[in-house]
C-alpha cells in the first residue's frame, strides 16, 4: 500500500460518481489515459479490482464500493485540514464550495457574489446549483462547504441557520388582474402549475394549497420558474413563484401579479453545513453577507 496516494483516491471517487473514464477524467482536469493509469497502478497495488469495465459504462465491484466509501472519508479529513487553517486566519480565504437550490440562485447570485467579493477579497467562491436532496449529500461527503436552501432540512449533522422568510406571489394571465385573489383553497380548484418533482419549492406550493404532493399533473409542471411563468403567460394556468422571482421572471411575460392576504405563503431561507466542519463559526459571517444581498433587492 506504499504507492497509494490522495490524486488517486480523487480519481476513483470521480470515476465512482461518473461511471464513465472521459467525464471523470474531464471533472478531475486530467486526460482519461492518465487517471486509467493511476487506476489500474492502484488496484494492481491492491491485489483487488475496484470497477468493473462495460462496453458502455463503469460500475464498482463489491470491494470497491467498501473502499471508496472509505477513501472518500479520508479525502473529507484532508480537505477539513486545509479548512481548520483557515478558520484560525482572520476572515473567510481561500476556496469555499456553496452549494444553491435552483428557485434562490438565479435571483440571488447577482447580488450576492458582487457583495462576498467585496466582504472577503480573498475568497475563492465556487457555486453549485442542483436540488436540495442532492446540496445534502454532497455536504455530508464533503464536496460542498455549505448551501443555501429552504429549510427546515432536519439532516442529522447538518446545522441550520435561518436568514430571511420569504412571501409567495401568485402569477396569472393578465386579463385575470383585476380578479380577487384566491385563497389556498380556492387555489387547489384552479389549473396550478408547479415545479417537477424533487423541488422543495413544489411541495411547498402545495402544501399551501392543502394538496397532496405525490397527486398525478401530467401537463402541469415545468423544470424552471421560468418556464412556469412563460406557461401563465401562454394562458395555460397560474403558478406562485417567490418574491425574489418577480422582477426577472415577470419582465418578459404578459402576466400579472397578485399578493396573498395574510397568512401569505412563505417559506425560511437558511443555510446548511456540517457540524463537523471546521470553517463552522466562520459561517455566520458568511450569513450575514447573504442576508445583507438578500435585503438589497
Amino acid at each position: 500500500m506504499a504507492n497509494l496516494t490522495l490524486r488517486q483516491l480523487r480519481y476513483v471517487d470521480a470515476l465512482a460518481r461518473h461511471g464513465h473514464f472521459g467525464r471523470a477524467a474531464e471533472a478531475s482536469a486530467v486526460s482519461q489515459p492518465a487517471l486509467s493509469v493511476q487506476i489500474k497502478e492502484l488496484e494492481a497495488a491492491l491485489g483487488m479490482k475496484l470497477f468493473e469495465r462495460g462496453a458502455r459504462a463503469v460500475r464498482l465491484t463489491g470491494f470497491g464500493e467498501e473502499f471508496v466509501t472509505r477513501a472518500r472519508d479520508i479525502l473529507r479529513a484532508v480537505d477539513e485540514l486545509g479548512d481548520m487553517a483557515r478558520a484560525a486566519g482572520s476572515g473567510l480565504s481561500g476556496r469555499l464550495r456553496l452549494g444553491v437550490i435552483p428557485t434562490i440562485a438565479p435571483y440571488l447570485l447577482p447580488r450576492l457574489i458582487p457583495e462576498l467579493g467585496r466582504a472577503f477579497p480573498a475568497l475563492d467562491l465556487q457555486i453549485r446549483e442542483t436540488l436540495t436532496r442532492r446540496l445534502i449529500t454532497e455536504l455530508k461527503e464533503g464536496r460542498l462547504d455549505a448551501a443555501i436552501v429552504a429549510l427546515p432540512v432536519s439532516e442529522p449533522g447538518l446545522e441550520e441557520m435561518a436568514l430571511f422568510d420569504e412571501d409567495f406571489v401568485l402569477i396569472r394571465p393578465e386579463a385575470e388582474a383585476d380578479l380577487p385573489v384566491p385563497d389556498g383553497e380556492a387555489l387547489a380548484r384552479m389549473r396550478l402549475l408547479l415545479l417537477e418533482e424533487g423541488h422543495c419549492f413544489r411541495d411547498q406550493a402545495l402544501s399551501f394549497c392543502d394538496m397532496t404532493p405525490n397527486l398525478p399533473r401530467e401537463g402541469l409542471e415545468g423544470s424552471s420558474l421560468a418556464t412556469l411563468v412563460q406557461m401563465v403567460g401562454a394562458g395555460i394556468g397560474v403558478t406562485l413563484i417567490p418574491e425574489m422571482a418577480v422582477p426577472v421572471e415577470t419582465r418578459s411575460a404578459r402576466v400579472s401579479v397578485a399578493r396573498f392576504a395574510p397568512p401569505r405563503p412563505k417559506r425560511q431561507v437558511g443555510m446548511i453545513w456540517r457540524s463537523s466542519s471546521p470553517l463552522a463559526e466562520r459561517f455566520a459571517d458568511l450569513a450575514g453577507v447573504v442576508g445583507r444581498a438578500a435585503r438589497s433587492g
